[in-house]
């Protein structure tokens, strides 16, 4: 297993938030979430004293966010090149008709794909890679030859702050 470095907090952005529930979040819960993000593991306190409020409360309106399901989950990101996987790629995947589904149930089971998405247009898979070296990479874009076509982007990840 990859060992973490520091914690995130997965934020539900989903675009069919009701107004009910933009209408439950005030802009302190906007603040507690901007400070999870860059600091999951901060404490009651030390996040009460951002906000002016006490422990107490700041607890009370985290767990209301996690209720609401704005919050998903707290997980972790890594520091993949400190640990041996030095290379990052964007494969593009034109699926053969009727492989669709398939490639995405057999992508689940490869350590390799961080993230794969649906997407329009000529291509219709993205996946985000990390390998160790280009021999794995090519080992890995060899199984899904009998998904269908694909392209590759060796990338170099710019970090950006993201939160609200």
């Amino acid at each position: 297993a990859r060992n973490c470095w520091y914690y995130r907090v997965m934020i539900n952005n989903g675009q069919s938030k009701s107004k009910k529930i933009k209408s439950m979040v005030d802009n302190i819960d906007l603040k507690i979430i901007s400070i999870l993000e860059q600091h999951a593991r901060m404490s009651y306190a030390e996040i009460g004293r951002e906000v002016k409020l006490s422990s107490s409360a700041v607890r009370e309106r985290i767990q209301k966010i996690e209720d609401l399901g704005i919050i998903e989950k707290y997980t972790i990101q890594l520091n993949h090149k400190l640990l041996g996987y030095g290379l990052q790629a964007v494969v593009l995947v034109k699926a053969h008709e009727g492989k669709l589904s398939l490639l995405f149930k057999e992508v689940q089971n490869y350590s390799e794909v961080q993230e794969a998405l649906n997407i329009m247009g000529e291509y219709n898979v993205h996946l985000k890679v990390i390998v160790k070296d280009l021999d794995e990479l090519q080992s890995f874009l060899n199984q899904l030859i009998v998904y269908g076509a694909t392209t590759t982007f060796i990338t170099n990840k710019i970090d950006f702050q993201d939160s609200l």
